[in-house]
């Protein structure tokens, strides 16, 4: 028999921990390779730990709602195979005659590993994450204060959305507690602070109304959502794209492509290749700012934004979009948006994104103003297909004829990205779409 240990594994650059929502496995159970163990959330999105050997689930160090660090051990499971087959690690041999001081080195790195990753404990046995430590440390909130915080997590615990509110009240009350200024002349504007801004006003409800919290990830949408409209300066460019040529392409070969490749061949990712192709051609479209610099992006990775079953969204990220045929990409979406429904995404896979393109015209909407997904500096709304009027140009004259047509609505961030170059770019898109050859093998 020997032990295996069950880590948190490495989930993105950015994801350094994770809530525990569900375990699938009880001690005692019996798990088999790559069979799911529990259930975890990041800010990011929702994932499964899979088991990486077949054995029996022997203990659990952690229960639901925990916060975990990656790398942390998670479970231990007992399997049938020898110790040196399935240890987790490799263990360095011991020699003798260590010096001194490369011994007191690696005791002192070992205490602070251990006061990094072990849970911190208040004067009164309540627990913090390190997360919530590590933001009380930077915004120099005392352990007295911190433990003052009513936790909204379990068994009381102080979440990180609790200790975030706490600081937005306590710089509110800072704010209120200045003396107004005092002006000689009139002042013809109205500044609205940030503490007025966050200011939550009172639900008023009869007893006929009901109270819906909102879920994990509509608050996190949330959030993001009013972060990008306070960081961005967003513009909006529309342009109306004739797609008969797609509409009529696609009703001739979608039964061929779905008998052959097994896919459904949808205007999603026909879309998604003329997009690249702009990125390509505009590739200061394809940046994020940091500061006062901008860093331009060398991998053209497309976000596409899924519906989910409970109304809320997820951009899962197509990499390299410029670098797939149009098989390749049917299969990207449709795989990327079934794991989307089905909450089977992993973290990395919503992450790394360079430009975000949205389908409004999925739910009728002819156009919309969507919001950027920072930190990229533009987004494209792919409105409805319609079959309208429309002029036709012929070397025999103008005629009035039936066209699909559908508008493209690119809001872009206007700090870097003036409206020559926004306008250029999604007239491009339109370009591409237009210029669409009927006779593509596929």
């Amino acid at each position: 028999m020997a032990r295996f240990e069950l880590k948190l594994p490495k989930m993105g650059e950015s994801v350094a921990e994770a809530t525990i929502t569900s375990w699938l496995k009880e001690v005692g159970d019996t798990i088999e390779l790559d069979e799911a163990v529990l259930e975890i959330a990041t800010d990011k999105v929702d994932s499964e730990v899979p088991s990486e050997v077949d054995g029996v689930l022997v203990e659990k160090f952690f229960n639901v709602d925990d916060v975990v660090q990656v790398g942390q051990v998670l479970a231990v499971i007992e399997t049938d195979e020898e110790e040196s087959n399935v240890s987790s690690e490799a263990k360095p041999e011991v020699t003798e005659n260590v010096p001194q001081d490369v011994v007191s080195q690696v005791e002192q790195s070992v205490t602070q590993a251990q006061e990094t990753v072990a849970p911190i404990v208040s004067s009164e046995d309540r627990f913090y994450s390190p997360l919530v430590k590590n933001i009380a440390k930077q915004e120099g909130i005392s352990q007295a204060e911190l433990d003052s915080i009513e936790g909204t997590g379990k068994d009381g615990r102080v979440t990180k959305n609790d200790i975030l509110e706490y600081i937005d009240k306590k710089s509110a009350n800072k704010t209120e507690s200045k003396p107004e200024p005092v002006y000689n002349e009139p002042v013809q504007s109205v500044i609205v602070t940030q503490s007025q801004k966050s200011e939550k006003a009172p639900v008023v409800s009869n007893g006929n109304d009901e109270i819906i919290e909102m879920t994990r990830m509509g608050k996190l949408i949330a959030h993001h959502m009013v972060e990008s409209v306070q960081t961005s300066a967003h513009v909006q460019s529309f342009i109306e794209a004739d797609v008969t040529k797609i509409w009529n392409w696609r009703n001739k070969v979608k039964d061929a492509f779905a008998k052959r490749e097994g896919e459904s061949l949808t205007f999603t990712p026909i879309f998604m290749e003329a997009v690249a192709k702009a990125l390509r051609d505009f590739p200061m479209m394809n940046i994020s700012v940091q500061g006062d610099s901008i860093i331009k992006k060398k991998n053209i990775n497309l976000g596409m934004a899924a519906s989910l079953a409970d109304g809320n969204l997820i951009v899962p990220v197509i990499k390299n979009a410029d670098q797939l045929n149009l098989v390749g990409m049917a299969k990207q979406v449709n795989d990327l948006a079934n794991r989307a429904r089905a909450n089977k995404l992993k973290p990395d896979e919503i992450q790394g994104g360079t430009y975000t393109v949205t389908n409004v015209g999925t739910f009728g909407s002819i156009m919309g103003t969507p919001i950027i997904n920072q930190p990229q500096v533009g987004i494209l709304a792919l409105g409805a297909i319609r079959k309208v009027p429309a002029v036709i140009e012929t070397p025999e004259g103008d005629f009035i004829g039936i066209r699909y047509k559908m508008f493209l609505s690119h809001s872009y961030d206007h700090r870097v990205v003036n409206g020559a170059l926004g306008g250029q770019f999604v007239k491009a898109v339109k370009d591409y779409l237009e210029a669409w050859d009927v006779n593509r093998e596929i």
